[in-house]
């Protein structure tokens, strides 16, 4: 593998990932606000306010990428992909929920804006749509792999929620949430494009595990923009996660290494969501070496996820699949 490029040409680098599979995107999208649409006023409302709200589609993305990437050349990626992002979509509203979020990519959520309620059984119909675009491609490895990874999705919602307000969650704890909630989404998207692609078993595998280790990268490296960057260019508050009770990785490594008083004001954080000592909070974080360390460990895992592409033949798809690593632990937003 080639060294990663410096940080200004992450976004080019991404830029052109968003080209390549431009094309099959547009398909996608068309697809998504077919499917959404019901007669139902206000489903059409909320479904029209998620897909404003934009996002990089990351998922279905990877997964138009990596059938690209396995010499797919039929048009059943176009239904994954939707179904993809159907399912993610639902974890997001039934997400900001549970964390009672009012800010998502700079934008009101729909809880905020319709209420709870409404939120979850909207969440509810587009998971359900899923399912119905999923029967429609009569695969029933792709039906497997797609249940399983919903059912594993709804178990990590419920152990990050026993690990709310838990000052004491430690890493492996909180790689089980990351794995369980965000990796395994990532994996099933990378996985169903080998499958389509009808490439061998170990070279399935190798796109799963890329996917795997991308979805820890991702996250992790999500995680550290609460700490990291701002409300304008992130797109939510930064604190939110220590807000919402939520020992992410960069409290995790701090805590190992702040005084007593430093650890009583971030478990107060934690416990009771008081950010009264934000600021007193934020510089322990950096000072202990927090902030390198979770870093350090997004980028061992993109690592891992750029060799594991190794198992797969030269393309331009493959050369995407790997800037989209570097892309994930370097971007700010």
């Amino acid at each position: 593998m080639q060294p990663m490029p410096a940080d200004a040409s992450r976004t080019a680098d991404f830029a052109a990932v968003r080209e390549l599979a431009a094309a099959d995107m547009q398909r996608v999208d068309a697809l998504i606000r077919a499917r959404l649409a019901s007669d139902v006023v206000l489903i059409n409302q909320i479904a029209d306010h998620i897909i404003a709200g934009g996002g990089k589609r990351l998922r279905p993305m990877l997964h138009v990428l990596a059938a690209g990437a396995a010499g797919y050349a039929g048009a059943q990626h176009i239904k994954l992909a939707a179904v993809i992002e159907f399912i993610h979509t639902s974890t997001l509203l039934h997400d900001d929920v549970v964390d009672e979020s009012d800010l998502r990519r700079g934008r009101k959520t729909a809880n905020a804006l319709w209420g709870n309620a409404a939120s979850v059984l909207v969440g509810d119909f587009l998971y359900s749509r899923s399912f119905q675009l999923m029967v429609e491609l009569d695969d029933m490895r792709v039906m497997r792999i797609l249940a399983d990874t919903t059912n594993t999705i709804a178990e990590g919602e419920v152990l990050q929620l026993l690990n709310i307000g838990n000052a004491d969650v430690d890493e492996a704890a909180y790689l089980a949430v990351i794995e369980r909630k965000t990796a395994v989404l990532f994996a099933a998207a990378t996985e169903l494009g080998g499958l389509l692609g009808g490439l061998p078993a170990d070279r399935v595998a190798a796109l799963r595990r890329y996917g795997m280790e991308l979805g820890y990268a991702f996250q992790i490296a999500d995680d550290l923009l609460d700490y990291t960057s701002d409300a304008d260019t992130l797109g939510k508050n930064v604190g939110d996660d220590l807000a919402e009770g939520k020992p992410t990785l960069p409290v995790i490594y701090a805590l190992k290494h702040a005084t007593a008083e430093e650890t009583q004001a971030m478990r107060q954080a934690i416990e009771h969501g008081d950010l009264s000592a934000l600021d007193r909070v934020l510089a322990t974080i950096r000072r202990s070496g927090a902030l390198e360390r979770t870093h350090e460990r997004a980028v061992a895992h993109a690592d891992a996820a750029r060799a594991a592409l190794a198992a797969l033949p030269a393309s331009p798809y493959r050369e995407a699949l790997d800037a989209l690593a570097a892309y994930a632990v370097e971007r700010r937003a």
